[in-house]
């Protein structure tokens, strides 16, 4: 007997539109995205991806302030930039213009992204990159990032690279056929993109960091820790007197931190960062798997009445609503397009 094997290859050209922040890592393979909304506003973001050869450029846009952390999967390489109007913060540091920054594989960004957000990463395989080199006898003129570098260089480099980014997907998202039925078409616009991005970064410089950074960066540092130890605490109560002990700081640090970095409380923040866990199990979820008091009980909500006021406020609609949908309504959490024509 003969084992078939079938595998899946996605379109050169996707485009995702996402309601649900649960819905964070749709249509997307090679980044993982964890999401919490931070105003009680409809959410709407909308992501565009083109997969060339070996390196893909993906498009996100947001309308709400939210917070994420993302993590770029499969060995490949990150380099991000951001729109002209584009506010928010990067590991702490301010979006501006000429920011570029560049990370390894599994290295993590925590951004908080405001409304308006535009910003376009190239995901790229290391290998491809020396071998465009050494073709062109650069060999040695690239170096991979350690972790997350931020990077200074020509702002107006920077513009020209995401506007290269913008063009690409605009022909990309009017004619997919161009990118899904011409392999020759994406092999050229994988080698403009490797040289539009190693001219810009042969013009960066490491980032120096102002006072006002250093201090946000080390903002940023203690929100991360003080959500890894709500995170690690499931079921329990959220007291600010532990969070000062997991973070080393005092109340009125901790409370700065989170109001600077999030906008928002402390708990107030880190009960949302829960409602978003609960929405995620409720989203995987059927009726006949789970119960909402099970899940709600699983992140430390024992008074169902006040989870359930917090639920809605947060995602508009009610834990037993979330529930009640059907797999097949809950399976595509943002609705995604593959353009085929």
């Amino acid at each position: 007997m003969v084992e078939r094997v079938v595998t899946f290859e996605p379109p050169a050209v996707t485009v995702v539109e996402i309601s649900d922040p649960a819905a964070a890592n749709a249509g997307i393979e090679l980044i993982d995205v964890d999401a919490v909304q931070l105003q009680a506003t409809p959410f709407r973001a909308r992501r565009v991806i083109v997969r060339l050869e070996a390196a893909t450029v993906v498009f996100h846009a947001t309308n709400v302030r939210m917070r994420t952390r993302t993590r770029v999967l499969r060995d490949l390489v990150a380099y991000d930039t951001f729109g002209p109007q584009t506010r928010g913060t990067v590991n702490g540091l301010a979006v501006r213009p000429g920011l570029l920054l560049a990370a390894e594989s599994e290295a993590e960004l925590a951004l908080v992204t405001d409304a308006h957000w535009e910003s376009l990463a190239f995901l790229l395989a290391p290998q491809e990159i020396r071998a465009h080199l050494t073709a062109r006898q650069r060999a040695g003129t690239f170096r991979l990032p350690l972790g997350v570098e931020a990077l200074q260089a020509d702002a107006e480099q920077v513009q020209r690279l995401f506007d290269w980014g913008k063009r690409l997907l605009d022909v990309a998202t009017e004619q997919p056929g161009v990118f899904n039925d011409r392999r020759q078409e994406r092999a050229a616009a994988q080698v403009e993109l490797f040289e539009h991005l190693l001219s810009t970064l042969g013009g960066a410089d490491d980032f120096e960091p102002t006072r006002i950074d250093r201090t946000r960066q080390t903002q940023s540092r203690i929100v991360k820790i003080a959500e890894e130890y709500a995170l690690s605490k499931v079921g329990e109560p959220l007291y600010v007197t532990d969070l000062c002990k997991a973070t080393g700081t005092s109340e009125r640090t901790l409370a700065y931190a989170f109001k600077d970095v999030m906008g928002l409380a402390p708990v107030t923040y880190l009960i949302r960062l829960r409602l978003h866990r609960v929405r995620e199990a409720l989203s995987a979820a059927t009726a006949e798997s789970t119960t909402v008091s099970a899940e709600a009980l699983n992140w430390g909500f024992w008074h169902f009445g006040e989870f359930s006021r917090a639920y809605k406020d947060c995602f508009g609609e009610l834990p037993s609503d979330t529930l009640r949908r059907s797999p097949s309504q809950k399976t595509p959490l943002g609705r995604l397009t593959s353009r085929l024509q």
